[in-house]
């Protein structure tokens, strides 16, 4: 995996609002490889700090980290057996928003 798709696909999750999630999937077609959600699932696993991983979920709104749990009920995601409560409403496509 090259720098750039890294650098890319941190750039579109530092944009995701507090109390929002978006998938792997999203993130990579919104940077142009759309069948490439595995690839930043890997670019996630390095991301600096200030890229906030845990908003970036699988499709179909189950946390792929446990760990994260903490950190997005804090900002107000409501979360059971690590799915996402109204997956819908929070989720955030940044082909739409951005």
């Amino acid at each position: 995996m090259n720098e750039i798709f890294k650098k890319q696909t941190w750039e579109i999750t530092k944009m995701i609002p507090k109390g929002r999630v978006t998938s792997y999937g999203a993130i990579a077609k919104a940077i142009g490889f759309p069948n490439h959600s595995r690839h930043v699932g890997k670019a996630m696993g390095g991301c600096p700090g200030d890229v906030p991983a845990h908003r970036v979920i699988s499709s179909s709104g189950i946390l792929s980290v446990p760990e994260f749990q903490i950190k997005l009920e804090n900002e107000g995601v409501e979360i059971e057996n690590l799915r996402i409560k109204n997956f819908k409403n929070i989720f955030w496509n940044p082909l739409e928003e951005i």
